[in-house]
């Protein structure tokens, strides 16, 4: 189970140059805006990263509002690039790790296997996330499936978060929700 208290959300390259060219791009950014919003009331510190944005420009303004750091980063694993640093800074006691973003089968699968063979516990959103090439993201979600990176859907993930109707953030978190499906 996924817990409030020792989890952060990374948001893996939604660079507005690359966003136009991946597939149902932007109901994957629509999903993690999502995703983001509910990490914001539920204090769940939330990280961007950047591939090379010289090359590919900056995330996407909507996602990176959202963003309490945005990481640059040239491998395509971002753990290997600061990423697993900053998770450390911001809280030693995170020690599981949402993705969402794209390219599924470059970054957030290098992403994920990176902090997951750092000791992180590690699960994607796979309907925040997506690839150029719908066939790119299905072989991706197998692969980390294979490594037990635990896939979720965005709404499940909200509510192990949550973990009882009793949350002070509840009712906020319900309206995130019923605004999601309007």
């Amino acid at each position: 189970m996924f817990n409030q208290n020792t989890s952060a959300l990374v948001l893996v390259d939604y660079q507005a140059r690359l966003m136009p060219s991946i597939h149902e791009g932007e109901a994957a950014i629509a999903s993690a805006l999502f995703l983001a919003k509910v990490a914001q009331v539920l204090e769940i510190p939330i990280l961007g990263t950047e591939q090379n944005p010289d090359g590919l420009g900056p995330n996407d303004e909507r996602v990176k509002a959202f963003c309490d750091q945005t990481i640059v980063k040239h491998f395509f694993n971002g753990a290997e690039d600061g990423l697993a640093t900053a998770i450390k800074k911001i809280n030693p006691a995170i020690t599981q790790v949402v993705l969402a973003g794209c390219e599924a089968h470059v970054c957030l699968m290098q992403t994920a296997l990176g902090l997951q063979a750092m000791g992180y516990e590690v699960a994607v959103v796979p309907e925040a996330s997506s690839s150029r090439m719908p066939q790119d993201k299905m072989l991706a979600i197998d692969r980390m499936s294979q490594q037990k990176i635990a896939m979720l859907g965005a709404e499940m993930l909200v509510f192990e978060w949550l973990k009882t109707s009793d949350h002070q953030q509840f009712k906020n978190v319900l309206q995130l929700i019923k605004n999601r499906s309007a």
